[in-house]
């Protein structure tokens, strides 16, 4: 089956939106999960509609991107939680937000290859492999820049911050060193 006009999106979508909600429901137990998803697959369908993309089972193909998207969410929002420290109080959360507020000044201290798809990565939100495209890279090479940057950019923290931590990693103390000019001169400004 291909899709090949817009009213067949609404008609796939309004026959299949509550068999996917259910079936996200019962598979997370969460309603607010179970509606982001029905909508991602909504986008799914529309965006895959006159792109000459066969589809041989619609409805797996319907599920696998539930399931999917479901998993997306989910790992997403177990990546904040563990950003926030496994309690979340707000002491923990804004010495993370304090040393967030530094990050992206640090960024443009890499080099701009490194600098440019580790922010549309992280702070952009977009996936690497469409920074490949975008950027002109292999995929294999957008990937290495970023883990690279990350590294950069871990060693910039060092360079700039005394920072301590709890045994799970939160930070419990951040101080900006006073070698670190740039980053001075920016909080001065702020």
């Amino acid at each position: 089956m291909e899709i090949t006009e817009y009213k067949q999106v609404w008609s796939i979508w309004n026959k299949s939106k509550e068999k996917l909600y259910g079936y996200v429901l019962s598979r997370f137990g969460n309603t607010d999960l179970a509606e982001e998803v029905t909508q991602e697959v909504l986008l799914k369908i529309h965006k895959s509609c006159c792109s000459q993309h066969e589809i041989n089972n619609l409805n797996s193909w319907l599920y696998q991107i539930a399931h999917n998207a479901s998993l997306d969410i989910l790992k997403k929002e177990a990546k904040k939680r563990e950003l926030i420290g496994i309690d979340g109080d707000q002491e923990n959360l804004n010495k993370w937000e304090e040393l967030s507020l530094f990050l992206e000044p640090l960024v443009d201290f890499l080099p701009k290859k490194y600098a440019v798809p580790l922010k549309m990565a992280d702070f952009e939100g977009i996936s690497q492999k469409q920074i490949a495209v975008k950027l002109g890279l292999g995929l294999s090479a957008t990937k290495s820049r970023i883990q690279r940057a990350r590294v950069l950019l871990k060693q910039e923290i060092i360079t700039c911050y005394h920072l301590e931590t709890d045994k799970n990693g939160v930070p419990i103390h951040i101080d900006l060193k006073d070698t670190c000019k740039p980053l001075i001169a920016l909080k001065k400004k702020k």
